[in-house]
């Protein structure tokens, strides 16, 4: 009982379990989407061109690299509660202009890519607003708990939406699959509305001024432990975490599986990064043990995952990539949001977001193109090898930053949790 407690502790604030549920709602559309965008450019769009999925899903990130520290500054700078509203509201539109372009079968791929781009721009003044305004919503001693919590949130989200879109799909096609996404922002704009203001703990707003976005990358650059958390985030966000692509080539090109199969992927996915992120909540505060080994062991299982000989098995390899993929990034988000300053908080989120979803753009096409050339399992199996070998060399980078000079053998009981 009193480990249950302390996994849900921040559930005891009234504001926090508003936005939880809005989000949840929210999260399910979008995943929903994200299949249902994944499927339409593969299946209806294009012949199974590889390529043009993976540039839907650089599109949707590509903004994040030019606006993000623009995006965190307006997030220091406004009420985050009221930014929210805003971008959900404009996410919410794209979603539904889409799921009407392709119920009246007017959509073409290049309106698909420019519906993209602009639900990455307003995701990336979503993302920084949204992480921040989560230390306003709890104090800082359930501050932990609240950023597991919404990894758990979105995981759980993760194992429904992409199993309903594939039930979507399969029954009404992927429309309304789009449509149901733009209604579901509705959610979280809601409980914006009903929370008790007098409950929140609003940071002081940045006063305008001259060099700000600077200021923010300054900040970084003087953390040695931030640079190397971005370093990784970066590597690994860039050439592993692309899930929307890899597991739809796995399933359409290597196991010749249709819509059902494809979006139970996801939600098999889910299970393991759910459990990642109930052991999370579990944890008082990140330690770099976790945000390293994360690494490795996702390196590890993803490289496993891609030879997986049959669909089942590939299924079933899923769990553990999704717990370590969940592992080290919660790890990184926890540790980003509790050793930042609030006046450099929302700053400093949008530069590691930038870092951990901004490369996308460059490596989902790049992905695609290796499965192209070599397949799709050399493909997968080099966003693996990069991200276990970035995690091995944080460790070492790790060490030299110890300021107590353990030795490496120390080091790797620490990782291990010995």
């Amino acid at each position: 009982m009193f480990m249950a407690t302390k996994m849900f502790r921040a559930l005891e604030i009234p504001n926090y379990r508003l936005w939880i549920v809005g989000a949840l709602v929210s999260n399910i559309g979008t995943w929903m989407q994200r299949v249902a965008q994944d499927w339409l450019v593969l299946t209806e769009l294009t012949n199974h061109d590889a390529v043009a999925t993976g540039i839907t899903t650089g599109l949707q990130f590509l903004p994040v690299l030019v606006l993000a520290p623009y995006a965190g500054l307006i997030a220091d700078r406004f009420n985050k509660r009221h930014v929210l509203m805003v971008t959900q509201s404009f996410m919410g539109l794209c979603a539904l202009i889409l799921g009407l372009l392709v119920v009246i079968d007017s959509a073409q791929l290049w309106q698909v890519y420019v519906l993209a781009g602009l639900l990455g721009i307003g995701a990336s003044f979503d993302a920084p607003a949204r992480q921040a305004f989560v230390s306003e919503i709890v104090p800082g001693s359930h501050l932990a708990n609240a950023v597991a919590l919404n990894s758990a949130n979105f995981n759980l989200a993760r194992l429904a939406g992409p199993g309903v879109a594939g039930a979507v799909i399969a029954l009404v096609g992927t429309g309304p699959a789009f449509l149901l996404n733009g209604a579901s922002f509705l959610a979280v704009i809601t409980s914006l509305v009903f929370m008790r203001k007098d409950a929140l703990h609003p940071s002081t707003p940045v006063v305008r001024g001259k060099g700000q976005v600077r200021e923010g990358f300054s900040y970084v650059k003087g953390r040695k432990d931030l640079l190397l958390i971005f370093f990784l985030a970066f590597i690994i966000g860039t050439f592993g975490l692309n899930f929307q692509l890899t597991n739809a080539l796995m399933a359409t090109e290597v196991y010749g599986v249709g819509a059902g199969e494809y979006g139970i992927l996801g939600s098999i996915m889910a299970v393991g990064t759910f459990a990642g992120a109930l052991l999370a909540a579990r944890r008082s505060a990140p330690r770099w043990r976790f945000l390293i080994g994360g690494g490795v062991f996702f390196g590890l299982a993803a490289l496993a995952s891609a030879w997986m000989p049959n669909y089942l098995l590939f299924a079933l390899m899923l769990i553990p990539v999704g717990l370590g993929a969940l592992t080290f990034l919660n790890s990184c988000n926890t540790m980003v949001q509790m050793s930042v300053p609030a006046q450099y908080r929302a700053r400093v989120l949008a530069l590691y977001l930038m870092v951990v979803q901004g490369g996308t753009p460059i490596g989902s096409p790049m992905v695609g193109g290796f499965a192209e050339l070599f397949g799709t399992q050399i493909a997968v199996t080099i966003g693996a090898v990069l991200s276990l070998g970035a995690s091995l060399l944080a460790l070492f980078m790790w060490q030299k930053f110890k300021t107590n000079a353990v030795p490496l053998r120390s080091q790797f009981r620490e990782l291990l949790g010995r």
